[in-house]
């Protein structure tokens, strides 16, 4: 038996299934995907076969990864209810599905991890927030989780009112920093610097400045101020954005990606 199985391979599914690779090895890994194409290319990349149907995989695994849609969720549990036990452990990336909805599906003595991952996994750059169901879990198992979620990026552990949250903070945002990248790189490419390098140049700003929250434990308020000179260019820039309303930009994104992370939490709970 594998430790992982992954029920659902696309932009989600597939960087954990290729970090599941890397530090556990090949005969630890078991996946389906919901297309022919997709099955056919991981086994091509992988040079692991692929399972048939979702509930062989359930059957092969003990730490079963549930990476498909919210809405494809009922289905799926229906599938795999009936070989799931109390000695697997579900982990759940779908957004506003609850752990309460997946035990009433499946079982009570199921224990499951909701997790929020995001797609700088690919890079192992990832921000994942995990819930645990209130449930046993050995320390062989806190282990291997433990692992699994280190070995994509970092993680942090979240009482499960939160997760919604954690949504609108990690799993949703890199969209937004897309978008910061995309405009401000436009903006100084009509200055004549090349898009590739202005790219560069923007990424690698980002990416340092975030090092720098992290490393330091500096509030991002004080980094902010230590840029802005008296009289300077930076300061006259904050300035403008405080006069189009950037941060109120970003809390009414925020608030938009909760609000839909709630509505869908009810709209599972109702499917099941």
């Amino acid at each position: 038996m594998a430790l992982f199985g992954f029920v659902g391979v696309g932009n989600m599914g597939y960087p954990l299934l290729k970090a599941a690779l890397r530090t556990f090895g090949k005969d630890e890994v078991v996946y389906t995907s919901a297309t022919m194409e997709s099955k056919k290319a991981i086994a091509k990349e992988t040079g692991i076969p692929y399972s048939e149907d979702n509930k062989s995989v359930a059957e092969q695994c003990k730490y079963l990864v549930l990476a498909v849609k919210p809405q494809t969720f009922p289905e799926v549990l229906d599938q795999i209810k009936e070989v799931v036990t109390k000695d697997h452990v579900i982990i759940s990336l779908a957004v506003g599905i609850t752990i309460a909805t997946i035990k009433e599906s499946l079982s009570q003595s199921v224990r499951v991890v909701r997790a929020m991952p995001n797609t700088p996994a690919l890079v192992s750059q990832g921000m994942t927030g995990i819930s645990f169901s209130d449930d046993l879990y050995n320390d062989n198992e806190r282990q291997i989780i433990d692992q699994f979620f280190s070995s994509f990026g970092k993680y942090d552990v979240f009482g499960e009112n939160l997760m919604n949250a954690v949504s609108a903070a990690s799993g949703s945002s890199p969209a937004y920093v897309y978008i910061f990248i995309e405009a401000l790189a436009d903006s100084v490419v009509s200055y004549g610097i090349p898009r590739d390098k202005a790219y560069k140049l923007v990424a690698q700003t980002l990416l340092g400045a975030a090092t720098m929250v992290l490393e330091t434990g500096e509030h991002p308020g004080i980094l902010k101020d230590k840029v802005c000179s008296p009289g300077g260019t930076t300061i006259a820039a904050v300035k403008a954005l405080e006069e189009h309303g950037f941060r109120n930009a970003i809390m009414k994104a925020t608030d938009a990606c909760f609000a839909k992370s709630e509505q869908m939490s009810g709209i599972g709970k109702s499917n099941l």
